[in-house]
């Protein structure tokens, strides 16, 4: 299983790593201590991350465009597979972006929630892959 220490899921939100701590303390976000550093479960993160961005989504937030030649890196949040494809939801700061793919290769890239991802978004299409 994954972990992310503070600054690394404070990259990954989109946030300042004092609002991550912040957060934590307030009890939003569950953390533990590993070898005397702060972090937080990937499971953990990307519930967390789902539901800023179900939040960001319901409130309708502000629109934004992206280069067509950007990475995006995040952390997984969904995953839904049947035999055939998958879908793939990946929080990437403030955005969120769903990638279909073979479940073959999400299964050989290891996605599953709390997995880190990059997202290549090129015109219309999104291409996964592991850090």
């Amino acid at each position: 299983m994954d972990t992310y220490r503070v600054a690394e899921a404070a990259t990954l939100l989109g946030v300042s790593d004092d609002t991550v701590r912040r957060w934590i303390d307030q009890g939003r976000l569950s953390a533990r201590k590993d070898s005397g550093r702060t972090v937080v479960d990937g499971p953990e993160l990307a519930a967390y991350a789902r539901q800023l961005t179900e939040a960001d989504h319901a409130a309708d937030a502000r629109a934004t465009s992206v280069s067509a030649r950007n990475r995006l890196p995040g952390i997984v949040t969904r995953v839904v597979a049947d035999r055939v494809m998958a879908q793939v939801e990946i929080a990437c700061g403030p955005y969120r972006v769903v990638s279909l793919m073979s479940a073959e290769a999400a299964t050989e890239l290891g996605l599953e929630p709390g997995a880190r991802a990059v997202a290549s978004v090129k015109s219309t299409s999104v291409v996964v892959e592991r850090p």
